[in-house]
């Protein structure tokens, strides 16, 4: 096999490739690159952990086809230090690659493509196209809340409900929950069916990688395809994909609290100020752990918080607008931050009923966001 790269130009597109990677891996295939070139310039190339994978399609000059899968950390530590304009890669019958840009040269060993994982089917009957930057935004709103190793596998991911024109996106721990629905221009792209309606939950990991890969851009889309076990997502001339965790997801709408005895208005920026300054206090390490919590007092029209710990106390004021009894109750002061980070509005409405309930964390103007926390007991 020989190809003939442009140097910038796959420096700048092989780096997707490496979230789909595994180091130091049991099975080294998953540690590389499956590289196939077909003449005259195609080169397509897939990374594949077995969990989630993604494949490009680079423009190439390719003079002996083949099929071969080299280390993806080497090839691109050595293309990124090289400095011709072009990188040439060659293996011959022995497995050995060579890569030469300018006067400099590098060889490593390859394996061959069929040692490569088999990759999914990447196409489906069942697809829909939206937005990039709707998708991205939804998702930023709850991946605070996701499960990481959640006994509960559902949990380690997010849940997308996609049905007509709506986008619902859930995700909740042992703690905190986030739920967020929108209003927004979903084309069914679907061979067999009419109707738009999806449902599925993408594992944590996957998630994280694909909110890089997603744009900002209000004008580019993203066509999701579908199947029992993966979802697929053509993102611009890239493809990323991902096995779905398999399960039905919690009834969210269920152990959401409606009936709150406490309603408090707040400005969402005042809240944010005083809990990261509270923060200094609540994220001293005491013996292998992290002492976190933080103490809210709704006394009338008044919100007070306060911290204490060996390195120090902090105590703010803030005024708010309160119906219902006065209270005090504490939370992991991260998680809180998190939760009233996610929430999009100026002025929040924070609804609770005890010290030992949840609180509720929603917009005041009544947006389609809820961000539910459960406290922690005080001790002090």
């Amino acid at each position: 096999m020989k190809i003939i790269f442009n140097r910038q130009k796959i420096n700048n597109e092989v780096t997707p490739l490496m979230c789909a990677t595994m180091g130091k891996a049991t099975l080294s295939a998953i540690e590389g690159i499956l590289i196939e070139a077909t003449a005259p310039d195609k080169c397509v190339m897939t990374t594949f952990d077995l969990e989630k994978g993604v494949r490009i399609t680079i423009d190439a000059k390719v003079e002996e086809e083949g099929c071969y899968i080299i280390n993806a950390q080497k090839f691109v530590q050595t293309v990124k230090v090289m400095e011709g304009e072009e990188v040439t890669l060659t293996v011959d019958e022995n497995y050995s690659a060579s890569i030469v840009s300018g006067k400099s040269s590098h060889r490593m060993s390859v394996l061959p493509g069929s040692d490569f994982p088999t990759v999914p089917r990447l196409e489906s009957d069942n697809s829909f196209i939206i937005g990039q930057s709707v998708l991205k935004k939804m998702m930023s709103k709850v991946m605070y809340a996701m499960g990481m190793n959640d006994q509960r596998p559902v949990l380690n991911g997010c849940f997308f409900r996609i049905f007509e024109n709506r986008l619902t996106v859930v995700a909740c721990d042992s703690f905190k929950l986030a739920k967020c629905s929108v209003e927004t221009d979903i084309e069914n792209a679907s061979v067999n069916n009419n109707s738009i309606d999806f449902s599925f939950i993408i594992p944590s990991k996957t998630i994280n990688e694909l909110y890089r890969l997603l744009s900002d851009n209000p004008d580019k889309k993203v066509r999701v395809f579908t199947t029992r076990k993966n979802i697929i997502f053509i993102i611009d001339d890239l493809i990323f994909f991902s096995r779905l965790i398999d399960g039905e997801y919690i009834d969210f709408d269920r152990i959401i609290m409606r009936n709150h005895k406490i309603s408090v208005n707040l400005n969402r920026s005042e809240l944010l100020s005083a809990l990261e300054r509270a923060a200094l206090v609540t994220e001293e390490r005491i013996a292998g752990s992290v002492r976190s919590h933080v103490k809210l007092s709704f006394i009338s029209d008044l919100l007070e918080i306060s911290a204490n710990s060996t390195a120090g106390s902090t105590y703010d004021e803030i005024s708010i607008q309160h119906e219902g009894e006065d209270l005090v109750i504490a939370f992991n002061n991260r998680f809180l931050i998190e939760s009233v980070r996610a929430c999009s509005a100026d002025e929040i409405k924070m609804s609770l009923s005890s010290a030992l309930t949840s609180v509720n964390i929603e917009p005041c103007d009544g947006g389609e966001e809820l961000f539910m926390l459960l406290p922690v007991r005080m001790k002090d």
